[in-house]
């Protein structure tokens, strides 16, 4: 039996959609591929529906760049409402704590070294992390007990941007894949001997996308046809703007195409891998076009996913 061919057009590419509240990631890519007619699509990293900012949208063979967004540092600013802790640690939730307590500036600022860099956090209730093979967000809603372990992330920066209502404190955090804004928000309020849930929650960048590439649904939404809306599309390869890159002849390109390993142990090579190490990942390119991602290895590079641009 034939493989079914996929509905929708062949699109390639990056979209850097700014998700309004109150939609999933998922109705927003759903949103954009109907838009585009686009016959393959998926995000770069999952936003809360009480979420706004930065959602990358990969079509086509983007999609096999998405993990080197996914793994990419991340920068959010939220604001900690404090007096109440809820089930889903952000305002979406049932209030299950009161507290009156309102710590000041120098508090609050004396346990933030506690949460940067290398910490322990256990996720909401709330999530998609996996409990015996059932989602926790199905198990919580089902009213069940259970308990979820921690698990390490990394957070490269936390900062104390505004203070200037007492029942709110504003923070920016530069975090790695895996960081739950809502844990964190949860265990500051804890550390000062308060209670708090996330009020309002942005993202502002993702890995190399930040606001400035990105659009809003609706003005996608108000171009009223594809050709527009795949305007503001950028290419694959904007996704590795920190992997290093090789330019390859014509014959090593179709040898990478066709799955084969590429050998460049002549002399005149070895200014192309100079700064290579063993293991690196690298971006082969061809007639200034990415043929391939690759891994080198002792003077070769062996195709990891060829992409068909």
């Amino acid at each position: 039996m034939g493989r079914r061919k996929r509905k929708g057009q062949p699109v390639h590419g990056w979209l850097i959609v700014d998700k309004p509240s109150g939609m999933t990631s998922t109705a927003v890519v759903n949103s954009v591929k109907r838009l585009t007619d686009a016959a393959k699509a998926g995000h770069g990293g999952t936003l809360d529906p009480l979420a706004t900012g930065i959602l990358p949208i990969a079509f086509g063979e983007a999609t096999k760049t998405m993990q080197y967004v996914v793994d990419g540092l991340k920068t959010y600013r939220f604001t900690l409402r404090w007096g109440a802790e809820t089930d889903t640690d952000d305002a979406d939730g049932t209030v299950v704590k009161t507290n009156d307590s309102r710590p000041d500036e120098a508090a609050v600022r004396a346990v933030l070294p506690d949460f940067t860099g290398e910490i322990e956090q256990v996720p909401p209730r709330y999530s998609a992390i996996k409990v015996d093979g059932q989602r926790a967000y199905d198990r919580a809603r089902d009213g069940e007990e259970f308990e979820l372990e921690s698990r390490q992330v990394w957070v490269e920066s936390l900062d104390l941007v505004d203070m200037s209502e007492p029942d709110h404190a504003v923070f920016e955090v530069s975090c790695g894949a895996g960081t739950y804004m809502r844990s964190l928000a949860r265990d500051i309020a804890r550390a000062v001997g308060a209670a708090g849930h996330i009020a309002d929650l942005r993202r502002t960048r993702v890995g190399p996308f930040d606001e400035e590439n990105s659009i809003s649904l609706d003005e996608l939404r108000s171009f009223g046809h594809s050709a527009a809306v795949l305007e503001h599309l950028l290419p694959v390869e904007t996704a590795l703007d920190d992997i290093p890159a090789l330019a390859l002849t014509d014959s090593e390109a179709s040898r990478l195409r066709n799955g084969q390993t590429v050998s460049l142990l002549r002399k005149m090579d070895l200014n192309r891998i100079a700064d290579f190490n063993d293991g690196d990942t690298v971006l082969a390119v061809g007639r200034g076009k990415p043929i391939a991602l690759t891994r080198y290895a002792a003077g070769e590079v062996h195709p990891l996913r060829v992409l068909n641009l």
